[in-house]
Formats: structure tokens, C-alpha cells, sequence
């Protein structure tokens, strides 16, 4: 049993909540903007349980939102790109990891179980890229598709929001390219190939374990492992350059499987991979406590342990230089064990990411070019 003076006792709770099936998180935890604070307690009379006797299902809700732009910059030194899109706000598939859970506390909304179950779709981002890629004062370059959330998330089926930027992009020679954990991308080939024949897509598949069973936890919504890998094969066969993103690395979780994920994804047809270490940043830290408390409780001390191994002692650390790899005798062992996997299977080993600007319309109408820069060839991811 921890004792009470131990650190560790303040920061699992002996009795975490039950995990609710098909969700990552376990707690609506309030968001870092809310004045004034909340509290659950179950006494055991509001408790609805499903038909399994487990807590009461919770449905999804897609809201309509009419954004006033759509097209996002950044200029941080550690990410490959400068513009991204996003056609929805929150992400159904759930993962417990997910930067971008922190974002839903700007709406007021929870960053655990809200993020995942009230979803926020851009009903007008493909007319607003429309109008973007039109202006005179436009300097194209490629975009990132589905960087925040996935653009292929479940409830892509019926709003089809990702499928008309797609269209979009693909009218006006735009490249692109795009990162998912759905094989749902697989749906809009027809538009892809041809965008890839022409050197303007590639994309990128997120896998963090070959475990089923971890998985289901880890990203309840999300493709299986095994699905995502069909993906991969999917669209190598297309012609289209696919690569793999280990994301997050998590120690004693996931980190085991690194090496048996590079190997699946290169027989699949992956050309390239990457990887990012686990990232807290906000209410992440918390809500990520409390599902390993949930499903992981033999190992949680331990993993966290070594998160701060590589931060600095800290849950997290988002300067720049160490926020996707970590630092640290345990960052660099697997940044070794990452190049060794890459180099005996042989991915990385052509140029990646250069999607060709030269064929850009700013008005599709017309048929004319836009003027571009002296290199038409951007990188890209």
C-alpha cells in the first residue's frame, strides 16, 4: 500500500474511476479557464449502468460551427510545416495522449470526456480555404491536413467536411498532406493518387502499438493496429508515399513495441517513420494519470518516472528543444534504438516530403497559374 507521505499517493487515486467503455478518458476534467471549480462525488445513486453493468454510455454530438477563418501558421523550429487545416474541433476517436485535447477548454467544455464525445464540425472550412486560396496576397505553400485532430475521424462519414477540402486542394493543384489512425482516408483515393501521381500528397499513418488490447484503451476509437496497417498497404499500392508515426513513444506501454511497429509498417510499404516521446502539456498530465491509474495501475509510477527522466525531473518540458524527443540518458537510448530499426529496414532512405508547388491555380476558373517562389519544392513532414 503507498503511504501517505508518498508523492505518488496525491497523484494516483487509490480508487480511479471506472473506465467507460469505447473512451479514453475516465473523467470530465474541468478546463484550466473555469472560475469556479467543481467536484464529482457518486454516492451511487446517479449511476446508470449499460447493459454490461459498466457506466452509462456516452453518445457522441456533433455540433455545427461557422469558423471565421480556417487556415492555422505557426512558425515553431520543431515542426516540418507552416500552414495546417482542420475541419473539426475535438476527436472522437479518443486518445488519451491527444495535445489537442487542451484546446476544448477555450470553448468552456472539459478537455477529458467532452473532447472525445462533443465534437465541433467547420461546416464552412471548404469555402473558406476556397476564398483563402484565391486572395492576390496568398503565398502558397503545402498544407498540413489533421495535424490538431484527425480530419478522418468518425464523424468525416456523414458531415464529409475533409472529402470537400480534398476537392478543394485538388482543383486547384494545392499540395498537401495529411496524418490519421483511420482507414476511412481510404474512401477519398480517387482524389489522393492522382494528387500523389502529380507529386502533391503524401500522408502519414499514426501507429503507437501492434496490442490490440492496449490499443483499445490507449485510442478506443481510432482503426485497430492491424486495420492501420492495411491502410499502409492500401495506400502504397495507390502509388501514394506513406510513412509511419510513432506517436506518442510511452514508456513501458507502448516503448516495447517500437522496433515490431517499424517492422510491420515497412513490410506493409511505409517508405518512411518517425516518432515523438509522450507529451502532458496542460490538463493532458492529469487526465492521462488517471487512465493509467485505471488500466495500468502495476506500472503507472514507473512510467511516470521516466517521463521525467526525460524532462527535466517535470511532467513535461515544451521548450522547443525537447518537447517531441525528450533529453536524457533514456531520450538518447531510444533515439539509438529508433535509427538502428530505420537503418536495417531501410526507410528514410530517399528524399520525403517534397510535394511540388509549380502547378498551383489561384483561380481554378481561370486555369492560370499563380506566381510562385524561385523553389516550387517545399518539405513537408
Amino acid at each position: 500500500m503507498t503511504r501517505p507521505d508518498n508523492p505518488s499517493a496525491r497523484e494516483f487515486p487509490i480508487a480511479p474511476p471506472a473506465p467507460r467503455k469505447g473512451r479514453g478518458a475516465v473523467t470530465n476534467l474541468q478546463g484550466r479557464y473555469e472560475v469556479d471549480h467543481r467536484e464529482a462525488v457518486d454516492d451511487g445513486w446517479l449511476a446508470v449502468p449499460d447493459e454490461e453493468g459498466g457506466p452509462k454510455v456516452l453518445r457522441t454530438q456533433v455540433f455545427e460551427e461557422r469558423a471565421k477563418s480556417i487556415l492555422t501558421r505557426n512558425s515553431s523550429p520543431d515542426i516540418p510545416f507552416g500552414v495546417s487545416l482542420n475541419p473539426y474541433r475535438g476527436c472522437e476517436h479518443g486518445c488519451i495522449y491527444c495535445f489537442a485535447r487542451p484546446t476544448h477548454s477555450y470553448l468552456g467544455l472539459s478537455p477529458g470526456l467532452d473532447f472525445e464525445s462533443r465534437i465541433y464540425a467547420k461546416v464552412n472550412a471548404p469555402e473558406l480555404l476556397e476564398r483563402e486560396l484565391s486572395k492576390k496576397s496568398y503565398e502558397p505553400e503545402p498544407i498540413a491536413l489533421g495535424v490538431n485532430t484527425d480530419a478522418w475521424q468518425p464523424a468525416e462519414r456523414d458531415w464529409r467536411l475533409t472529402r470537400r477540402v480534398v476537392e478543394v486542394l485538388s482543383e486547384r493543384n494545392h499540395p498537401f498532406a495529411a496524418i490519421t489512425k483511420s482507414s476511412l482516408i481510404e474512401r477519398d483515393l480517387d482524389l489522393l493518387a492522382p494528387m500523389a501521381a502529380r507529386g502533391q500528397f503524401m500522408a502519414a499513418i499514426t501507429i503507437t502499438t501492434l496490442d490490440a488490447d492496449i490499443a483499445r484503451t490507449l485510442e478506443p476509437r481510432a482503426a485497430t493496429p492491424s486495420r492501420r496497417l492495411r491502410t499502409i498497404r492500401t495506400l502504397s499500392e495507390a502509388g501514394i508515399p506513406v510513412g509511419v508515426s510513432i506517436a506518442p513513444v510511452i514508456p513501458f506501454v507502448t516503448e516495447p513495441d517500437m522496433e515490431r511497429v517499424l517492422e510491420a509498417c515497412a513490410e506493409a510499404g511505409a517508405c518512411n517513420a518517425s516518432y515523438i516521446v509522450l507529451r502532458l502539456p496542460w490538463e493532458v498530465a492529469p487526465l492521462f494519470k488517471d487512465w493509467l491509474a485505471a488500466h495500468f495501475p502495476d506500472r503507472a509510477e514507473r512510467v511516470m518516472a521516466r517521463v521525467r527522466d526525460m524532462r527535466g525531473g517535470k511532467d513535461y518540458d515544451s521548450s522547443f528543444s525537447a518537447r517531441m524527443k525528450g533529453e536524457g540518458l533514456w531520450a538518447d537510448l531510444l533515439k539509438q534504438r529508433f535509427q538502428k530499426a530505420v537503418r536495417r529496414l531501410g526507410l528514410n532512405q530517399r528524399d520525403r516530403g517534397i510535394l511540388d508547388m509549380s502547378h498551383f491555380l489561384r483561380n481554378e476558373a481561370q486555369r492560370v497559374p499563380a506566381a510562385l517562389p524561385d523553389n516550387p519544392q517545399l518539405d513537408l513532414f
